[in-house]
């Protein structure tokens, strides 16, 4: 598991503890008392300031997996069992919310403000922050040292670039700074908010924030609840599978089965179609004298293009993803069935909001959960070879640069001059807004959100090297 951090291992321990609660048919009767159990009135909790706050935040992160956030609480009162109750009650989650949310009591522990004046404070007599400061915030004690009025300062950062002794330090937010588009920001009250007309669902803040603060839309037991119930669910498992378990990918799938899935799709079958179509595409564009043309796989870069590069969006393909035309094909083969994406990141989330043929979407390290939590091994688990089977190239649209080499390919191998970029950062943003005004250096430019493609996506479950080192291993065996 790439739980890199006790952020993470916390929501994945979380979410196991609630899967095998469910597992036993005690998810109502026992979830009230989960968080007394978990944080005794003895116990000192690390990095809070009470067991009580403790209790609070993980009363708001346990919402979360059951699908909820905090605009869902009427009563402050309500029970968790009774969000269980709720959860059971409804159809499909409320699409209105955001894919991304912020636990505003998690939120709480961060900095509230950008710069402060340190011990290296000489109080020098030539008062270089006082004099660049444009809000009049730089006041000073008997001793002649420096200190900042967080209630003038605007976080301008001139103080911090004239103080000749680095004395004034800057703090960042770390969701803030991860987020590529400046969707997140404070409130009055110090809160992070994201803005859903700025985010375009990387998922980087998700492992950005130290106090977990930051969710993304749990659908765990709406499809739980639906297996329960003997309904007919099926798997579509993205390439990046071959990336994250460390296990032969027919243990992998067999485990899926195992949870009682009907059957297991793999995604690579869409992405054969999806290359199919975007090198037919490429080609008509080129013809009809398009300067040149962007893939359209990651729902985050075209949620980037549509909120903050109108310009680019006459060269995105308009090809569909591989998610798409797998949800297509699993519909065919199976009419009757609730169709389940499993994913490495959360604008998939996003994304299948626009396509009634995927229901819901899992993420891997969800997937990681609920087996534990289902008390499933993969190692013990029946192999299982999905009927469809794709080539390497539709496998390699997980890793960067897999989606452009497909598209070569199928065009016979020629030279169409391509770009590759991977990893939505403020740097690369830059590069594609240029890239808009028609100063492309390429023909075809492949653009994933997360370093080195999806295998290394914000919800997978194994880090860089490691997805690296399966992925090419999984795929020398296909």
């Amino acid at each position: 598991m790439a739980y890199n951090n006790n952020v993470m291992f916390v929501r994945y321990q979380l979410l196991t503890k609630l899967v095998k609660m469910w597992k036993e048919d005690s998810l109502s009767t026992k979830i009230d008392r989960m968080l007394l159990d978990m944080y005794p009135r003895k116990r000192n909790p690390k990095g809070r300031c009470c067991v009580y706050k403790e209790r609070a935040v993980m009363k708001y992160k346990t919402m979360a997996m059951l699908g909820f956030d905090m605009s869902d609480e009427v009563d402050e009162g309500e029970r968790l069992s009774s969000y269980v109750n709720r959860m059971m009650e409804r159809d499909m989650p409320d699409d209105k919310r955001g894919i991304l949310s912020v636990m505003d009591e998690a939120c709480s522990s961060c900095v509230k403000i950008n710069y402060e004046v340190t011990h290296l404070c000489r109080g020098c007599v030539a008062r270089p922050c006082y004099t660049n400061c444009p809000k009049d915030a730089i006041w000073y004690d008997k001793e002649g040292k420096a200190h900042i009025d967080h209630d003038k300062c605007i976080s301008c950062g001139k103080c911090h670039q004239a103080c000749p002794y680095h004395a004034i330090v800057y703090m960042p937010v770390p969701c803030e700074e991860a987020c590529p588009v400046k969707a997140i920001s404070k409130d009055e009250y110090g809160i992070e908010h994201i803005d859903p007309d700025k985010c375009i669902y990387c998922g980087k803040c998700l492992n950005a924030c130290p106090f977990g603060a930051i969710f993304d839309q749990c659908q765990v037991f709406d499809v739980l609840k639906r297996i329960k119930a003997g309904k007919k669910v099926v798997a579509m498992v993205a390439p990046s599978v071959l990336a994250q378990f460390g296990k032969p990918i027919e243990q992998v799938y067999g485990a899926i089965k195992a949870l009682g899935f009907h059957d297991v799709i793999e995604v690579a079958v869409g992405a054969e179609e999806t290359t199919r179509r975007e090198s037919e595409e490429f080609k008509e564009k080129m013809e009809e004298g398009e300067a040149f043309m962007t893939t359209s796989c990651c729902p985050a870069y075209v949620n980037l293009a549509r909120k903050h590069i109108p310009d680019m969006l006459k060269y995105v393909s308009s090809t569909a993803s591989p998610m798409v035309y797998t949800a297509d094909y699993a519909r065919e083969k199976h009419p009757d069935a609730v169709n389940v994406f499993i994913s490495p990141c959360p604008s998939k989330k996003a994304e299948a909001r626009e396509h009634e043929k995927v229901d819901f979407v899992w993420t891997f390290r969800e997937l990681d959960a609920v087996l534990d939590g289902m008390e499933i091994s993969i190692d013990d688990c029946q192999p299982f070879t999905p009927e469809e089977s794709a080539g390497v190239d539709a496998h390699g649209f997980a890793k960067t640069g897999g989606v452009f080499t497909a598209v070569k390919n199928i065009l016979g191998g020629e030279d169409i001059n391509g770009i590759v970029i991977s990893d939505l950062n403020k740097k690369n943003i830059a590069v594609l807004k240029a890239y808009a005004k028609g100063k492309c250096p390429g023909k075809m430019v492949e653009v994933m959100s997360c370093p080195g493609g999806c295998i290394t996506g914000p919800c997978s479950c194994a880090d860089s090297n490691e997805a690296n080192r399966r992925f090419d291993s999984e795929i020398k065996k296909r």
